[in-house]
């Protein structure tokens, strides 16, 4: 059974009250999440319960040693995730068996997380799991819990290979939600061909963050990798930090606390204002950037309300005064001020909406004393991301639900189920790749049913730009399905290596491993890494088979990270991805930490690095060629042809960029010296013949650079209907492609063996190509600039690149025959 259905709709009671009835019955559950945070959150709620018989325990990296061999022996409600299931759990299933004899339910939370390439290591984790319970005669049922999904019943069967069930019906009662679409200014910054450079996402999510804290509102800020996250919530504090000292200069702590202001919010007339709407810029002060979305009342008893202090009220990105300043005279104020050039709002709508809860927005308790601690101001601003300590995090959990700490800059770890209601306001800076994680994002905001805000800030990307000029293309549409291919050989081969060790494969169990898996088989008999006898197949080396896949990467030999004065082992990387991530000069970040990378040794499998703070970004560049092997499926597309199937790409990094952090200024382009590597993939592409391009040509349009512009937006907009990455894909353009003989765009999977993400391009072509158009039409550069055609990892230094002939190119593919 797969249930998909919104944020807060009951999902976790859903497969509880089965789980826990099932483990009073003398069964036991098993319980898988992406991350550690939601298992924590899980195992807080089952511990509330306080059933005697109910013996839930974690089990994960976080679990101490001493308590892994308790869980083992007495838990009946054990939580995990797919990685420790992976490495321990079923190759010691030995150790396991009373609890697999037992077992009767497995349940798969969060699961639209399983996408991709990761997605398809987890679906055969999972037939490997099956595998296991059959040895033990158990025959659990699979719950498999979602956010709102696109076709969630075969998504469901593609991961567990079971029949599946759904449940898509959502009745649970929802306040509003104020969706607003924020893209930040441009900047006297140029990039490369001197295009404009905007402000950061990130640099707008801190100022966003420090101003909704200022105004008491309750804030999430989802930022898309670790270091933005420290970045947003030290940038904020750096903000508070100077408005603290301005109000602690003005207005000293009285030493016997005053009561609370006695004016009811009604009689307020700074507070009756629409939340989401914008006011018209103050004729006093222009420029100022008025933060007040406290929809209710006033922090009780403050000396000088925000909306009077100067201090409280700037424009993103400027610095805060330093000093006293003249108070300016009270205005009416507004939800969120439209001082960026597009910001569009829309409020969704619930089925039984409720208001706000008043308490949620209070600054401290009733008992509190009137005048705050303006030294404390920074302290409600922190961290949140996936390398902190276990502790750390539970304290911050619970920092956040009790409103000690206001707002929390965090990667989307806190995007899934964990309980941290009571919240009135989600940022996400940067589109989060899905809309169906977009709507979790925003669904962190309002959990009790209270009205709540939600800001998506754009990046400087074809995608965001698309979003915040057309939002159409998120309000009334789908969300995407899930994307995975569990036949992916790559990703097979290394799973049936780690099924074999832990029981020896029959022919009984080539159908639990899917249609591919014969020939898998004999592929890897042929390389040495199975040994096949009458019985069936077996593993006979003394090596853990497990450590061929890595589940979270690409597959292959990982590339050890070293620290060079201490020798100690950070981390590793895959082989795939250390090309562009700790090549010679990246910058690596490991739990906070920041590190540079002094030498990538490929023979000898080690990344030397040593700690630094660089106030600078690094993106690897390639060049690409690509060769056709088996073209599967072709069809018509106006005057062209678009083609699906099986390519081979040479990539070969040759440089690196430096970006400043803040800013996105470019301070560099570093020339690398690295090995071309081949990967067998699955893409999707399209031709012009002759006749359809030569008018363009004959009125001067650059087809190369028409082409190489299309491609580079292409690339950025299918996100929007594949459920991945930019940096999942990649692709190639060519005026004259050997294989093709025609003007040839090809957009293909980074991942070896093909992840689904070209398919789902194949699909939707017309769609995809037409929104790819839009996204340059609607930029208001005039040459190109990040946010339509250029691409931060073009190996050719985004040249050339031709945006007027990419709309007329585009024009002419997706023209009517």
């Amino acid at each position: 059974m797969i249930i998909s259905t919104g944020t807060a709709s009951g999902k976790s009671l859903a497969y509880l009250t089965p789980a826990v009835a099932s483990c009073l019955d003398g069964g036991t559950i098993l319980y898988l999440t992406p991350t550690k945070a939601l298992a924590a959150d899980q195992l807080r709620g089952l511990r509330e319960l306080r059933i005697t018989q109910l013996r839930a325990a974690c089990f994960d990296g976080d679990t101490p040693f001493e308590e892994r061999t308790w869980v083992r022996q007495h838990a009946n409600y054990v939580l995990t995730n797919p990685d420790m299931l992976h490495r321990s759990i079923l190759p010691r299933h030995a150790q396991w068996s009373s609890f697999f004899r037992r077992l009767r339910m497995v349940v798969i939370d969060e699961c639209h997380g399983y996408r991709g390439v990761f997605g398809s290591h987890v679906a055969q984790i999972l037939r490997r799991l099956r595998r296991v319970c059959a040895r033990y005669g158990s025959r659990p049922t699979f719950l498999l819990a979602s956010a709102t999904a696109s076709e969630p019943g075969a998504f469901g069967m593609r991961l567990t290979g079971l029949e599946m069930d759904e449940v898509t019906v959502d009745a649970s009662p929802k306040g509003s939600t104020t969706i607003a679409l924020w893209e930040p200014p441009l900047t006297e910054l140029r990039g490369e061909g001197g295009a404009p450079v905007r402000r950061t996402a990130t640099a707008e999510a801190a100022d966003l963050l420090a101003d909704l804290v200022l105004a008491d509102v309750r804030t999430l800020a989802f930022v898309r990798s670790r270091r933005g996250a420290e970045t947003v919530a030290l940038t904020a504090r750096a903000k508070l930090a100077d408005v603290a000292f301005s109000l602690s200069t003005r207005h000293p702590r009285p030493s016997t606390p005053r009561r609370p202001n006695p004016t009811p919010p009604e009689s307020d007339p700074t507070l009756n204002h629409q939340p989401g709407t914008a006011e018209p810029a103050d004729t006093t002060q222009p420029g100022l950037l008025e933060t007040d979305l406290t929809t209710h009342h006033r922090p009780p008893a403050r000396a000088t309300p925000p909306e009077a202090d100067p201090a409280l009220s700037h424009q993103p990105g400027a610095a805060e005064p330093a000093g006293p300043a003249t108070p300016e005279p009270s205005r009416t104020t507004s939800g969120l001020s439209a001082t960026t050039p597009a910001v569009s709002t829309s409020k969704h709508e619930g089925p039984a909406a409720e208001p706000a809860s008043e308490s949620s927005l209070r600054w401290a308790l009733p008992d509190a004393p009137a005048q705050p601690d303006w030294t404390d101001l920074p302290n409600k601003i922190a961290a949140y991301r996936a390398g902190y300590l276990a502790e750390d995090r539970r304290i911050l959990e619970k920092a956040l639900r009790s409103g000690t700490i206001m707002g929390l800059a965090t990667t989307n770890a806190l995007e899934l189920g964990v309980d941290v209601s009571g919240l009135d306001a989600v940022l996400i800076a940067g589109w989060p790749g899905t809309r169906a994680s977009l709507w979790q994002q925003a669904g962190r905001a309002g959990r009790d049913g209270q009205d709540a805000l939600a800001v998506l800030i754009a990046r400087d990307d074809p995608l965001d730009t698309y979003l915040v000029h057309h939002p159409q293309a998120l309000f009334g549409q789908p969300v995407e399905a899930i994307v995975l291919d569990p036949d992916n050989p790559y990703v097979l081969g290394p799973h049936l290596c780690a099924a074999a060790a832990e029981i020896p494969l029959t022919d009984d169990d080539l159908p639990t491993f899917g249609i591919t898996t014969s020939t898998v088989l004999d592929d890897l008999v042929s390389q040495g890494l199975l040994r096949r006898r009458p019985a069936g197949w077996f593993w006979t080396r003394r090596e853990r088979a497990t450590d061929l896949a890595d589940i979270r990467g690409g597959g292959g030999a990982p590339i050890q990270v070293v620290e060079s004065s201490t020798g100690r082992l950070l981390g590793s990387v895959d082989e795939p991805s250390a090309h562009t991530t700790v090549h010679t000069g990246a910058v690596y970040l490991h739990q906070g930490e920041t590190f540079l990378v002094e030498l990538l040794d490929l023979e000898a499998g080690v990344a030397l690095v040593s700690s630094a703070t660089p106030d600078f970004t690094t993106f690897a560049r390639d060049i690409t060629d690509i060769s056709i092997l088996a073209t599967q499926r072709s069809h018509p597309l106006g005057p062209g042809t678009l083609h699906f199937g099986e390519v081979e790409v040479t990539r070969q990094v040759v440089s690196y960029l430096k970006r400043r952090l803040q800013s996105g200024e470019m301070l560099g382009d570093e020339p690398l010296d690295l090995p071309p590597r081949t990967l067998r993939t699955r893409a999707v592409w399209w031709t012009l013949p002759a006749s359809a391009v030569a008018p363009l040509a004959e009125a001067g349009i650059d087809l190369g650079g028409a082409a190489h512009a299309a491609e580079h937006a292409s690339i950025g907009l299918l996100p929007l209907f594949a459920t991945c990455d930019r940096w999942d894909i990649g692709g190639v353009s060519t005026e004259l492609h050997a294989d093709t003989g025609l003007l040839t765009v090809f957009v293909y999977d980074g991942h070896e063996g093909g992840a689904g993400f070209a398919e789902r391009g194949y699909a939707r072509a017309a769609e995809w190509l037409t929104a790819t158009r839009e996204a340059i039409t609607s930029c208001e550069c005039e040459r190109g600039c990040p946010s339509c055609i250029q691409s931060p990892k073009c190996g050719n230094g985004n040249e050339p690149l031709d945006k007027r002939g990419a709309v007329r190119l585009l024009n002419t593919l997706l023209s009517p025959q």
